[in-house]
């Protein structure tokens, strides 16, 4: 399907096409790249509401600054599409998200005009600091560096440890803080009430107009920004009869709220700001979703939402004929629910991530044992560390991938302690379209390397029942870690009764001759599709799903390597540290001999693409076991249609 940008927007080929434009059309600009946005991906998917509500401030930027002299640095960047069309993409914009086409985020290899790449919160600041202090050093006074953060962002600790520098580093930094109450999820805790509380002060916001006014009509230098500047701000101060402002305490020079929406006044705010040197910091108010109606009225919904018509708004969906296993997420918010509702000591925390790890299911039937703290994974591990002190058996649901935030937390306030902490890793393994910064890839050997960790990962869903069930029997007395992928199961009949599993071990699935092949997690799955294939050929491989990679089942490891000299491992991890790593490790210490081959993910950075394309190029799905099995058995294969079993690649 041909996608037209409008008669303005095709111009742009860079910001200097833009800077072309009298400002009375920038007005058109933004209509036609909202638009443009909509259009592409209704069509092809992708982010959507967040880069709506900048569309404005996105053109503003690139209208006002020198980019890519000067440097834009983007938080997360699920905002950054209008960037990307505006900054020689635009022809391009329909591979976004798409295997070997262009990132869903910023990325430095892909574009000058990416100056940091991102995909995790709460960087920008930190990057952009770091940025203006180098250009201090190097004599580039002329170049000015921009951090765009939302309210979301900022409740991350790295935002304020960012902010904490930046107002005593006198490097020229601007922090715009895009304010629209919205993550993914809405935002929750005290920072949310606190921008509210500044947003509608009719006091706060009449003296800030007064001294905005007063700053416009004032010649602007270095001494006036530090005698002038500093007077007008105490005075502000003093004027409030009310607390200090939180940024201006940390000396950042605060200047909002201001309509988000309103483009020319973005262009003359910002190019105000552009005058005065030092740190200083914006405060926008904007709409998620903006422009386009349904996506305003529910920006979780819209935030990512497939494919969908642009009139109708109906999200496309797919279409089964037969009944569908459900996503091990929801597997996970149901099941918590049904513990919890017999084990009182049950809770749940998540750090801004309800909806996609399902944790949501028990916030609403029980807010009082299920908590959202906004983006702040170390303090969701450690708080569930307080808790469990008291007794308490926590769930706590990191994306894998986010897990790595809070590898302090887990060692100094969990591990060493031995707190029975129960780490629930959704999106574990390769995730799909959000590429390398959101890829599951290391949390088998990152954990693996802790002492008393329990590391355990289902191969379908009545193995993640087991396992949760497992998890917080009162007999569990260790940190105990479940993984598992994004998306669908195996099992359409999935709520079956639970069962404890004896910790650190394997089952069976399958006997068989010459050669085993050994998985952990989802993985099994495509395992047992290649043996139903390789059957055909005359190889019946024996099949053990491990279940536990910490403790390994040394008991049937000692079976495997006293039957089978020939061993596939594999996993939806690195390989590297990883699961098969493990079993190397105890065939070196007992002193078996084998020829062991390891599936898994390589030691490179894996791009994006779908699930089952990446599957295939790391060479784990269910054509590469199959493939790898008869190069083993130097068997040549006759040709062979490998089973269709979709839903388990």
């Amino acid at each position: 399907m041909e996608i037209t940008p409008g008669p303005l927007l095709k111009t742009i080929d860079s910001p200097d096409d833009l800077k072309k434009l009298p400002r009375e059309k920038l007005h058109q600009v933004c209509d036609e790249l909202r638009q443009y946005i909509i259009d592409v991906v209704s069509v092809y998917g992708g982010h959507f509401a967040a880069s709506l509500g900048v569309v404005e401030l996105t053109t503003a930027l690139h209208y006002v600054y020198n980019t890519p002299y000067d440097q834009l640095v983007w938080d997360v960047g699920h905002q950054a599409y209008g960037h990307k069309i505006l900054t020689g993409r635009r022809d391009n914009f329909i591979t976004n998200r798409k295997y070997n086409g262009l990132s869903g985020f910023p990325k430095r290899s892909e574009s000058e005009y990416d100056t940091f790449g991102v995909g995790h919160s709460s960087t920008s600041i930190s990057a952009a600091l770091g940025m203006a202090i180098a250009a201090k050093y190097k004599g580039e006074q002329d170049r000015k560096v921009v951090a765009v953060i939302g309210d979301g962002a900022m409740t991350a600790g790295l935002a304020f440890e960012g902010m904490n520098h930046a107002g005593v580093a006198d490097a020229d930094i601007l922090i715009v803080l895009n304010d629209n109450g919205i993550g993914i999820d809405p935002n929750t805790g005290a920072l949310k009430e606190y921008l509210t509380d500044i947003t509608t002060s009719p006091t706060y916001n009449k003296v800030k107009d007064e001294v905005w006014n007063l700053l416009g009509k004032l010649p602007v230098g270095k001494n006036f920004s530090r005698s002038m500047g500093h007077k007008l701000t105490d005075g502000l101060k003093g004027m409030m009869n009310s607390h200090s402002n939180l940024f201006e305490a940390l000396k950042l020079r605060y200047f909002g709220p201001i309509d988000g929406h309103n483009i020319a006044k973005l262009v003359d705010t910002l190019k105000d700001l552009k005058n005065i040197p030092g740190p200083k910091i914006l405060h926008i108010i904007t709409t998620k979703g903006k422009g386009y109606s349904l996506a305003e009225k529910d920006q979780t919904k819209w935030h990512a939402p497939g494919l969908f018509d642009k009139i109708t708004g109906e999200i496309q969906k797919k279409k089964f004929d037969l009944p569908q296993p459900p996503k091990y997420q929801d597997v996970f918010g149901y099941t918590i629910v049904e513990l919890a509702e017999k084990n009182k000591k049950i809770f749940g925390v998540t750090p801004a991530m309800p909806s996609g790890c399902s944790l949501k299911i028990m916030m609403d039937k029980m807010p009082d044992r299920a908590f959202d703290v906004g983006i702040a994974e170390q303090h969701a591990v450690t708080v569930s560390a307080g808790m469990a002190t008291q007794g308490m058996k926590v769930f706590c649901n990191i994306y894998s991938s986010f897990m790595q935030r809070a590898y302090d937390q887990v060692v100094h306030d969990v591990a060493i302690q031995n707190l029975p902490v129960i780490f629930c890793l959704d999106r574990a393994g390769v995730v799909g379209d959000d590429g390398p910064t959101h890829h599951g890839c290391y949390d088998i050997a990152y954990f693996r390397c802790i002492p008393n960790m329990i590391i355990s990962s289902p191969m379908n869903e009545s193995e993640l029942r087991n396992l949760m069930f497992t998890a917080q029997l009162d007999s569990t007395n260790a940190p105990f870690v479940i993984r598992y992928p994004r998306g669908e199961g195996v099992l359409p009949e999935w709520k079956t009764e639970m069962q404890e599993i004896k910790i650190g071990t394997g089952r069976k699935l399958k006997d068989g001759k010459d050669i085993a092949i050994l998985t952990i997690g989802h993985p099994g799955n495509f395992a047992a599709a290649a043996i139903r294939d390789l059957t055909k050929e005359g190889i019946t491989p024996a099949h053990y799903d491990m279940r536990f990679v910490k403790p390994i089942d040394e008991a049937m490891l000692h079976e495997v390597f006293s039957n089978y000299n020939k061993i596939i491992t594999v996993e939806d991890g690195t390989i590297v540290g990883g699961f098969g790593s493990a079993v190397l490790e105890f065939m070196n210490e007992h002193q078996y001999k084998a020829n062991i081959t390891m599936l898994g993910i390589p030691d490179r950075l894996v791009e994006h693409g779908t699930p089952k394309e990446l599957h295939r190029e790391c060479g784990y799905d269910t054509q590469a076991i199959y493939e790898t099995v008869l190069k083993i058995m130097n068997v040549e294969a006759t040709p062979v249609e490998i089973s269709k079993n979709n839903f388990l690649n």
